[in-house]
């Protein structure tokens, strides 16, 4: 079969951010499925935070050069959301750096920066049923059988190292084999051919259960890659700590506000985001392995571990006027500022339970997103540190490091940190290790065999039962009025 609408292709996509009311959908519904999806909040930054929008509208050449604009603009400070007009000469937009900034991820929860893992956490926990609507904007084109080419894609080669493009923004829902619940969640995918595609299911949780049930059964298992997605829904799809009953499509729905608007497509009678710009369906192969990778981690290093899984697609639907969506890979925040917020608000989560007096988790970017977490509390008993540590190592898997600070710390600001382990700490007493503990596959110091590493944690608090040396400090409003006088002087300085 070929594609149904042949008035268009991959390659001659007219470039437009609104289209108009679909045929069947009211204006209604149809702004609901673009407020969930990408388009939702690209109209939500250039409203509210243009100077958050940057468009580069001359050519870009896909290889290498839309990751060095990232990374140059993060060295810059800037973590903007960067659409090119042209990568590559595709026509079709790529839109990246959608989530390397947690201002515009508070925003789209409505709160603050410094709020954004409570509000996360809080919210998460707040399932919500799903709302299956009967047509979704992506059933527009329809490309089947040999008119099926990725390649067309503006699919960027990132690093020199990676192996070939990555799809790094493709969003896979599967439904477990045995129970019918189903699952969406990041996946690197390479590009391979046409219709085909590498895929690495090496965090090994439900998506690789999934696999290994189908396989078990001598089955295919059906997969639909999303792409084109809200950033609340790449938050929600990472969380790992609720029930498995609980479909991922709930807790992004909780992190909305409303039901999550979802749509039937053509695999596996699965149900996929309506507001997404297009959707790949296909299944993932069983009992067949190609070679997968290298591809630039969020560890900053090239990885060679992969499952090596093929994925061959069947079919691609998109919108007429589709965007294509990457995430910028390796230690870009694109790649990892979600998964630091995400941590921070189910650490947060796990702490709270018993200890009640911790206020706040930090997951430094800087740590990979994952390796450090930073506890802030105020500690009334001796002992609740070593608690907050245990709990934070048994709550995530990727963490090897954690620091508990007391609450006149700023956990935000690494220089408080350090003055806080260099003043604080006394190693012999402070300091704990947990040897052959399991850590992240990609973590490059872990065991290469089982994966098992030294995790550590540090007591960076007061000992508490009697005086300790004060602290210097300098008022809210003494702060203020020096900045006022800065300022009077030709200084601006942001409070």
């Amino acid at each position: 079969m070929g594609a149904r609408d042949r008035s268009i292709s991959a390659e001659t996509l007219i470039r437009k951010t609104n289209s108009p009311p679909r045929k069947g959908s009211s204006v209604q519904s149809l702004d609901i499925l673009d407020r969930q999806g990408l388009r939702g909040f690209l109209n939500m930054v250039e409203r509210e935070f243009p100077e958050e929008m940057l468009r580069i509208q001359g050519r870009v050449e896909i290889e290498l050069e839309s990751t060095a604009v990232v990374f140059e603009l993060e060295r810059a400070g800037r973590s903007p959301v960067v659409v090119f007009e042209d990568l590559g000469g595709k026509g079709m937009p790529c839109v990246t750096n959608i989530a390397a900034n947690r201002k515009l991820l508070a925003a789209c929860l409505g709160v603050s920066a410094a709020e954004l893992p409570m509000a996360f956490r809080e919210r998460c926990q707040n399932y919500l049923p799903c709302e299956i609507v009967d047509n979704a904007p992506w059933n527009e084109v329809v490309i089947e059988g040999d008119d099926i080419d990725l390649t067309k894609l503006p699919i960027p080669l990132q690093f020199s190292v990676d192996a070939a493009p990555y799809i790094t923004a493709g969003q896979l829902t599967a439904r477990d084999p045995k129970t019918g619940v189903d699952t969406t969640g990041f996946h690197r995918l390479m590009l391979r051919g046409k219709n085909r595609l590498g895929v690495s299911l090496h965090s090994r949780r439900r998506m690789y259960e999934f696999h290994r049930r189908a396989e078990e059964m001598g089955q295919n298992l059906p997969v639909a890659i999303t792409i084109g997605i809200h950033p609340l829904h790449y938050m929600g799809s990472m969380t790992y700590a609720y029930p498995p009953q609980v479909r991922k499509f709930e807790i992004i729905g909780g992190l909305f506000g409303e039901p999550y608007r979802l749509a039937k497509c053509g695999v596996g009678d699965l149900d996929v985001p309506a507001g997404a710009e297009m959707i790949i369906e296909g299944e993932i192969l069983a009992d067949v392995h190609e070679p997968e990778g290298p591809f630039g981690e969020f560890t900053g290093y090239a990885s060679y571990r992969s499952t090596q899984n093929v994925f061959v697609a069947h079919r691609i639907r998109m919108r007429r006027d589709a965007m294509f969506h990457s995430v910028t890979s390796g230690m870009a925040k694109d790649h990892i500022l979600i998964s630091c917020v995400t941590r921070e608000g189910e650490i947060l989560n796990a702490l709270k339970r018993n200890l009640p007096n911790v206020k706040a988790v930090h997951v430094p970017h800087s740590t990979c997103g994952a390796f450090v977490a930073i506890i802030s509390m105020k500690k009334t008993a001796e002992g609740e540190a070593q608690m907050a540590i245990m709990a934070t190592l048994g709550t995530e898997l990727y963490t090897k490091y954690v620091i508990v600070v007391d609450d006149d710390v700023d956990i935000f600001d690494i220089n408080d940190v350090f003055w806080a382990i260099a003043t604080r700490v006394r190693a012999e007493k402070d300091i704990f290790f947990i040897p052959g503990a399991k850590g992240a596959i990609l973590d490059p110091s872990s065991d290469p065999e089982n994966f098992t590493l030294t995790k550590m944690g540090i007591d960076a608090t007061r000992p508490s039962g009697r005086d300790f040396a004060e602290r210097l400090v300098i008022s809210e409003a003494d702060r203020a009025r020096a900045r006022a006088i800065l300022e009077g002087a030709g200084l601006k300085i942001q409070g």
